[in-house]
């Protein structure tokens, strides 16, 4: 079986700054309606609750721990 990756008709194409015959560099983007995409990009969002309440118990058990000097118990 032959291989059918590369067809006599197509060309290998290398894109890049340093190829290619006027190894000119790249400007941005070939699409137009990239750039704005880029800049609505998301930022960092916020810790639900659960982490935030997760902690707040961390919080208080090493404050209970500093003020008493001693660990707190599961139930013993």
């Amino acid at each position: 079986m032959a291989n059918r990756t590369l067809g006599t008709r197509q060309k290998l194409v290398f894109r890049g700054p340093d190829k290619g015959p006027g190894k000119a560099g790249v400007t941005g983007p070939r699409n137009p309606l990239v750039v704005p995409a880029l800049l609505r990009k998301a930022g960092p969002h916020g810790k639900v609750a659960g982490a935030l309440r997760q902690e707040e118990k961390r919080s208080a058990a090493r404050q209970l721990q500093k003020l008493l000097g001693v660990l707190p118990t599961d139930g013993e």
